[in-house]
């Protein structure tokens, strides 16, 4: 890791208990005392810490707010280094540990130990392995949510309650669609329906007509 170019990196601390959160508790000033001491060793420039008080090894990555912001400070700055004291503090559970690694990998994010691993690393192929396979777990989690979340749209919107999608014309112009279906009793054409419109003023959001798609949505709304 002795290298003469600096390098800016982030360190990353978790605490499992409440009783080893603070920053006078053992725990999280052991982290980063292990962290500072890498970190100066190998020429990189510790310019944030992210922590995680009070979180299970075993919590996913995905609810952790520390976590969170680390991932936001990735993607607005451009640091991709990413500093932890051992993989235990990253997540004890090795399913949750792979997760949250790839998190990164997929951000360009080298993962570093104070002892000198790359967790980031996929050369190992039993490493490698893990990590497609919690990748696929990933997507089939996130598939699985899609599914219930449109379930519980479907369920609501045969209830009649509009959970999703553009705002309609009767929710953004219902004067206009008033109109249009009191002209559309008179039997006039959706032409000339979008004509008495403009002239009473109700037109589209780019200021024209609307056209007679616009005026047949109206009416059968």
């Amino acid at each position: 890791m002795n290298d003469t170019k600096t390098i800016k990196a982030v360190a990353y601390l978790r605490t499992s208990s409440a009783a080893n959160a603070g920053a006078d508790k053992d725990s999280e000033q052991r982290q980063r005392d292990a962290i500072e001491t890498f970190a100066k060793a190998n020429a990189l420039v510790l310019v944030g810490e992210f922590n995680d008080a009070a979180v299970s090894g075993a919590d996913p990555i995905a609810t952790r707010p520390g976590f969170a912001a680390l991932l936001d400070r990735i993607e607005g700055n451009g640091v991709r280094t990413v500093i932890v004291e051992d993989a235990s503090r990253f997540a004890r559970e090795l399913m949750t540990q792979e997760l949250g690694i790839l998190a990164l990998i997929q951000r360009g994010v080298r993962v570093l130990t104070a002892n000198g691993d790359d967790l980031t690393d996929s050369s190992d192929p039993s490493r490698k392995m893990m990590r497609q396979i919690a990748g696929a777990f990933h997507e089939y989690e996130k598939a699985r949510l899609v599914a219930k979340l449109k379930a519980a749209r479907d369920r609501k919107r045969a209830t009649g309650v509009k959970v999703e999608g553009r705002r309609s014309h009767a929710e953004l112009r219902p004067e206009a669609v008033a109109m249009a279906k009191q002209l559309h009793a008179q039997k006039l054409s959706r032409r000339k329906i979008a004509a008495e419109l403009a002239a009473a003023g109700h037109v589209s959001s780019k200021g024209k007509p609307f056209v007679t798609a616009a005026i047949k949505a109206m009416v059968e709304s």
